[in-house]
């Protein structure tokens, strides 16, 4: 098995109808709450809904290769995603007998010495002033962990370790954790569930990059706080920096030929975001005390908005093949409850 403990839901600074996901044998504390609240069971049977789609797809590989099974996970910010990925793994463990771990891309951070590096490289580059972006991950660790997992069978140890990034260190920049620190995965799992805000984005050739900069440029409204057009914040030489640090993670972790299913959390209205994550942060300040203002909220938001635009036009259209059906789009509403259920 794997030994890690897990984070706890008000750690992440999740909402209280967000709980429910964490109803396992390990959260026992949370039972007699949850147990009162049972309008807080919607959001465990939007993730059966989705695993009752995948499962006999689930089932089918697994009768033909004794690889695990990696299934994508991503979410707009403030979506839910990573209590979605406890969900999903709480659910595959109880109620499908299978052996299923959950794997953040923030793990796979660099540290911190060469994130500042990074930062320190191009001042001038408003993309790579915080961590997030692809570019301040270090892929050679995330496609050994997944490589190793792959190999699980034929490798001379018989465990894994999970890398771990510590969000808290140098005052909030975070550093990696220790290798000694890292969750140790003893058993070889059947489903590892991999999420992330912008796993299953695709690089895209520069041209088109180039056509959809020119296009919002076009659309910019400076007073609109929440905009959901910010590609013309970021000079362009910056974005295809991006991109072509995104076509790195395709290749050597995160592309179609590296993940077996796929789930999506979206919106039909992308302003959404700026509302989910402004709960997300006074649920924050209510509990602990203290939290971003809501202009720093928006301005946050504002640093992965250029990826939505250029990516997730992709992602809706299709992270596979046409027609292979591996892909699920939850469609949320402003309340994040699941409006529809695609399959792609």
């Amino acid at each position: 098995m794997c030994r890690a403990t897990p984070r706890s839901a008000p750690s992440r600074g999740l909402l209280p109808g967000q709980l429910q996901l964490y109803r396992t044998h390990g959260h026992p504390r949370f039972r007699r709450f949850l147990d009162s609240n049972p309008t807080m069971t919607l959001l465990e049977s939007s993730i059966r809904r989705t695993l009752e789609i995948l499962i006999p797809k689930i089932n089918a590989q697994r009768s033909q290769s004794y690889q695990p099974i990696v299934i994508g996970i991503t979410g707009l910010q403030g979506s839910g995603k990573s209590t979605w990925a406890a969900g999903i793994v709480d659910a595959l463990s109880n109620y499908y007998n299978l052996h299923a771990i959950a794997v953040s891309l923030d793990d796979f951070y660099k540290t911190h010495d060469d994130l500042m590096e990074r930062r320190e490289k191009d001042p001038q580059n408003k993309l790579y002033r915080t961590r997030g972006q692809p570019g301040t991950h270090d892929e050679k660790l995330a496609h050994g962990f997944f490589q190793g997992i792959k190999d699980w069978d034929v490798a001379s140890t018989k465990e894994v370790r999970i890398p771990s990034f510590d969000k808290s260190r140098y005052n909030g920049e975070g550093d990696r954790a220790p290798r000694e620190e890292w969750p140790v995965c003893q058993k070889k799992p059947d489903i590892v569930v991999f999420e992330g805000w912008c796993v299953g984005f695709k690089a895209l050739p520069e041209a088109e990059l180039r056509s959809k900069v020119e296009n919002a440029e076009a659309r910019v409204d400076e007073n609109d706080l929440e905009s959901i057009t910010t590609l013309a914040d970021h000079r362009l030489v910056d974005l295809l920096e991006v991109n072509q640090y995104l076509k790195k993670y395709n290749n050597t972790f995160m592309g179609p030929q590296h993940l077996d299913f796929f789930i999506h959390l979206d919106t039909d209205d992308l302003r959404n975001v700026y509302k989910w994550r402004l709960q997300q942060e006074h649920a924050m300040i209510k509990k602990k005390g203290t939290g971003m203002t809501d202009e720093a909220v928006r301005t946050f938001v504002r640093g992965y908005m250029p990826s939505y635009e250029l990516y997730l036009d992709g992602l809706r259209q299709g992270f596979f093949e046409a027609g292979t059906e591996r892909q699920v789009r939850a469609v949320m509403n402003v309340e994040r409850g699941v409006e529809k259920i695609e399959v792609i």
